[in-house]
């Protein structure tokens, strides 16, 4: 098991236990393998879906990406996005809210995708360095966490800017600094 496996293993574990009952809005075209049960009216009468992330059986296709890019991904970004099938991970930093993305299904891979094009097609304009985003932060803000794609340091991202600052030097040292939030606390 990677670093990047044990880190993320670790983190999910513990949003499980502080959240034992996730669930998302249930979408009957946007099926999971992670999703759990029936769908189900919630308590504000929205039909929703309990979900739990599960491991992946097979590597985050990365191919079609590093073709059009004529570049390798970096092995701690494919080793992140093929861990698990699950809705976003929410976590905190030392500067606020982090939501690790992941991926819900095969569809979503090939949205992840065209959506890392599109950043390095923004980022190529701006001339930075390659970078492959992996989390958001605060839900009104416009910046995000991404590894710069040829050394595997994280870094904080405003969209068409060359990155703010680095966070961490790693994917692994970023993901061990993480805590898990509870969902209410989120509301």
């Amino acid at each position: 098991m990677s670093d990047i496996n044990q880190h993320l293993s670790v983190l999910v574990e513990k949003y499980q236990l502080a959240n034992p009952r996730l669930e998302q809005e249930f979408d009957p075209e946007w099926r999971s393998p992670c999703e759990t049960g029936e769908p189900y009216l919630n308590a504000v009468g929205k039909q929703v879906i309990a979900w739990a992330p599960k491991l992946r059986a097979a590597s985050a296709d990365f191919a079609g990406y590093e073709n059009a890019m004529d570049i390798e991904v970096h092995a701690d970004i494919k080793a992140f996005y093929a861990c698990y099938w699950a809705g976003n991970i929410e976590t905190s930093a030392e500067e606020g809210h982090v939501s690790l993305i992941q991926l819900w299904n095969f569809e979503d891979i090939d949205r992840l995708m065209e959506n890392q094009l599109g950043h390095a097609f923004a980022q190529k304009q701006s001339r930075s360095p390659l970078s492959i985003f992996i989390a958001t932060t605060e839900p009104e803000s416009d910046l995000f966490i991404a590894v710069r794609n040829s050394d595997g340091v994280v870094q904080l991202e405003k969209p068409g800017y060359k990155p703010l600052r680095e966070i961490a030097s790693s994917l692994g040292a970023f993901l061990g600094t993480l805590q898990t939030c509870t969902l209410d606390k989120l509301l």
